[in-house]
C-alpha cells in the first residue's frame, strides 16, 4: 500500500520481493454503526463488530494516495466504474485525493463512533438517572459524528444556506420517510420536530398541531377524529399552514378532515392506504412516516419506553465560541409526582385537566401559560416576557373561539413571581393551577388560590423552553 513508486528503492524491494503493487483497495468496514442501533445488543455482540485490519489497510493505503485509491463506501461504485472504463482502467489524481480524503473521514466516524459507545458503556458508574447533574455526568471531550443526507432549498430564511445531517440513529424526524409532496424545508424539520416530540409525551392518543414550534392546539380522544377535532377548535385560525402530527396510525376519517384545511406536514408512525390517498389529493402536502426504536405502537409502556430511547440524548446550543450541552427534558409526572399545596384537593376532573395542560406547557416557549380541560387545550399564551401577558393572551384566545374556561386547568412553565397571574386567572375561571412552584412568594400564590378556591399543585420541576 504504501509503496510510491517514483522511489527506486521502493521499487527494487517490490521486485525483489515479487510482489505486484496494489492500485485499488475497496474496504467495507465490520457494521459496527448498524449493530449498536439493534433492540437487546449486547456488549459482546457490539465489540465483535468492532474492525481492525480494515482501518489499518484503509489509513496506510490514503497515505499513498498519489499511487493507490481507496474506496469505502459502496455508493462511489458507479461513479468509480464509469472513470476506470473512460480512462483506460486509471484514476485521476483527483479522485484519488477525494477518495483518501474520505477514506480517512470514514475511519474517524468509525473510531469516535465507538469510542462513544465504549465510554458510556464502560464507564465506571451507571448512567445518570436523570436527577440532578454534576459535572461528572458528561464526557471531556465531545465528538459529534454526522453524516449529510441532504442540502436543503435554504435556511431559516432564504438568505441562509442549510443542509439535514443524520446522527446514524434509528427512528426520529430526521430518519423519516416521506410519502408524499415537495421537498422537506428547514422550517418544515424544525416545526415537524417539535410536533412528533409533543404527541410522543402522550400514552394517550393525541393530536397536535405546530405553528414555529408552538402548539396551536393539541387534543386527546378515542379516535383520531375526534382529537384532531379538538386539537383544531383551539385556535382554527393558526393552524393554517401548521404542522399536524398524531401518535396513532392516520385513517381516512381523519385525513379527510385534515385536507380541509392546508397544512405544510403531516407527521404520523404510519398511515392506512386510504388515508394515503386522500393527502395525495394535496401534490404539496409533506406526509412522513416516523418510526420511534424499540417502542410497538401497542406498548402498555409506551412512555416509558421512549425515555428508555432517549436516556442519553443530549440537546446542544451554538452560542459564540462554543456550545452548550444539557440533558434532553424527558421528566414526566403522573399524579402521583404532585404536591397538592391548597386546602382543597383535586377532583379525578380536575386532575387530567392539569396533567394534559402540563404535558403541553412543557412544549410552549417561555413564558408558557396554557389553560385546557381533561381533553384538550383551550388556549395558549407563549413567548411573553411577563407571565401574566401569557395568561392574558391565552385567556384572549380561548374567548375568542368560544372556549369556556370555568372549570379548566391552567399550567404554568415556571413558578409565579407575584399572586397576579392566579388572580387573573381566577378572572376566567380556572379552579385548578399546576406549575413547579419555588417561588419566595409561593405562599402568597397559595394564598390566592385558596381565597379563589382553586387547587394548586406543584411539580417541582421547571420546563423553561427557549
Amino acid at each position: 500500500f504504501l509503496a510510491l513508486r517514483d522511489n527506486s528503492e521502493h521499487v527494487a524491494s517490490m521486485k525483489e520481493h515479487d510482489i505486484e503493487p496494489i492500485d485499488l483497495v475497496v474496504v467495507n468496514l465490520y457494521p459496527f454503526e448498524q449493530t449498536i442501533c439493534k433492540e437487546g445488543v449486547t456488549l459482546g455482540e457490539a465489540v465483535e463488530n468492532i474492525d481492525i485490519g480494515g482501518p489499518s489497510m484503509i489509513r496506510s493505503a490514503s497515505k499513498n494516495w498519489r499511487d493507490v485509491a481507496v474506496i469505502t463506501d459502496p455508493s462511489y461504485y458507479a461513479d468509480i466504474i464509469d472513470e476506470l472504463r473512460a480512462n483506460d482502467g486509471s484514476l485521476s489524481l483527483r479522485t484519488r485525493e477525494k477518495l483518501a480524503a474520505a477514506a480517512y473521514m470514514r475511519t474517524a466516524r468509525y473510531d469516535a463512533t465507538i469510542a462513544g459507545f465504549l465510554e458510556y458503556h464502560l464507564s465506571p458508574t451507571e448512567p445518570p438517572d436523570r436527577g440532578p447533574a454534576s459535572e461528572a455526568d458528561f464526557t471531556e471531550k465531545l465528538h459529534i459524528d454526522l453524516a449529510k443526507a441532504a442540502d436543503l432549498r435554504y435556511g431559516e430564511n432564504p438568505h441562509q444556506r442549510a443542509a439535514l445531517y443524520t446522527a446514524g440513529e434509528l427512528g426520529g424526524i430526521a430518519n423519516a420517510e416521506q410519502l408524499h409532496g415537495k421537498e422537506m424545508s428547514y422550517n418544515n424539520y424544525v416545526d415537524a420536530d417539535a410536533a412528533w416530540s409533543l404527541v410522543q409525551d402522550f400514552d394517550e392518543l393525541a393530536v397536535a398541531i405546530i405553528k414555529h414550534t408552538n402548539p396551536s392546539g393539541v387534543g386527546i380522544g378515542s379516535t383520531n377524529e375526534e382529537a384532531y377535532r379538538r386539537a383544531l377548535s383551539t385556535d382554527p385560525v393558526s393552524a393554517f399552514g401548521g404542522i399536524v402530527a398524531f401518535n396513532r396510525k392516520v385513517d381516512a376519517e381523519v385525513a379527510a378532515s385534515v385536507v380541509e384545511i392546508f397544512s405544510e406536514v403531516i407527521v404520523a408512525p404510519d398511515y392506512d392506504d386510504e388515508a394515503l390517498e386522500i393527502f395525495r389529493t394535496k401534490k404539496n402536502l409533506r406526509v412522513l412516516r416516523v418510526s420511534s426504536p424499540h417502542v410497538s405502537e401497542g406498548s402498555t409502556s409506551r412512555r416509558r419506553a421512549l425515555t428508555d430511547v432517549r436516556a442519553t440524548d443530549t440537546v446542544l446550543k451554538r452560542i459564540s465560541g462554543g456550545y452548550l450541552v444539557q440533558d434532553s427534558d424527558d421528566d414526566h409526572l403522573s399524579t402521583s409526582d404532585l404536591t397538592i399545596v391548597t386546602t382543597r384537593q383535586p377532583t379525578e376532573s380536575e386532575l387530567r385537566s392539569m396533567l394534559l395542560a402540563w404535558r403541553v406547557c412543557k412544549h410552549v416557549k417561555s413564558n408558557a401559560i396554557v389553560f385546557a380541560n381533561e381533553s384538550q387545550t383551550l388556549g395558549v399564551g407563549a413567548g411573553q416576557m411577563n407571565r401574566v401577558d401569557s395568561v392574558r393572551i391565552a385567556a384572549m384566545r380561548a374567548e375568542r373561539f368560544d372556549l369556556p374556561l370555568k372549570g379548566s386547568a391552567l399550567a404554568s412553565d415556571a413558578f409565579f413571581p407575584f399572586r397576579d397571574n392566579v388572580d387573573e386567572a381566577a378572572k376566567y375561571g380556572v379552579t385548578a393551577v399546576i406549575q413547579p412552584g419555588g417561588s419566595v412568594r409561593d405562599e402568597e400564590s397559595i394564598a390566592a388560590a385558596d381565597e379563589h378556591g382553586m387547587v394548586m399543585a406543584f411539580t417541582g420541576i421547571r420546563h423553561f423552553r427557549h
